[in-house]
């Protein structure tokens, strides 16, 4: 017999990491099929987006822990994409301050600081929706069987808390 547990913090980040990763690979390959009409469908991003999503996923998940019961899904959106403007702009400002900021907006009409673009709201705001209802859901339902015999602390990925 085994007893289920849910996944650990690790384990959720990097499922969330992996998420945005994959995202942003095929959302910068499909921009640029739709504004330069390259048919290469080249995505691109940075192994700091592992580090933003993965970190991101986590706070939006614990947002969605605490609003769920009290905000509508619409009210939960906005909050979600406001947090991630900030947490977009505070990671590109730091990454910025070493020359390692992977993303420049300044060719955008409304950016600011070039590290955030008002364009991509309608994006994020989406994206922050499809996080919630198909990713965080089904990782919050997710468990790891472990033997009866086997210690849980003896496992690699074990709960915290």
């Amino acid at each position: 017999m085994a007893t289920a547990h849910p996944l650990s913090l690790l384990c959720r980040w990097y499922i969330y990491a992996i998420h945005g990763y994959f995202s942003e690979v095929m959302f910068t390959a499909t921009w640029t099929f739709i504004v330069d009409r390259d048919w290469k469908f080249q995505g691109v991003t940075s192994i700091w987006a592992l580090f933003i999503y993965g970190t991101a996923g986590l706070v939006v998940e614990g947002l969605y822990m605490l609003l769920r019961a009290h905000l509508s899904l619409l009210t939960r959106g906005t909050i979600y994409t406001l947090f991630i403007y900030l947490w977009e702009f505070s990671t590109g400002y730091v990454l910025h301050r070493f020359g390692a900021c992977p993303w420049d907006y300044s060719g955008f009409r409304f950016n600011f600081m070039g590290l955030i673009t008002f364009e991509y709201c309608p994006f994020w705001f989406v994206g922050s929706l499809l996080l919630e209802k198909l990713v965080i859901i089904s990782v919050l339902r997710l468990r790891l069987e472990v033997p009866r015999n086997v210690p849980l602390s003896s496992l690699l990925f074990t709960t915290l808390g």
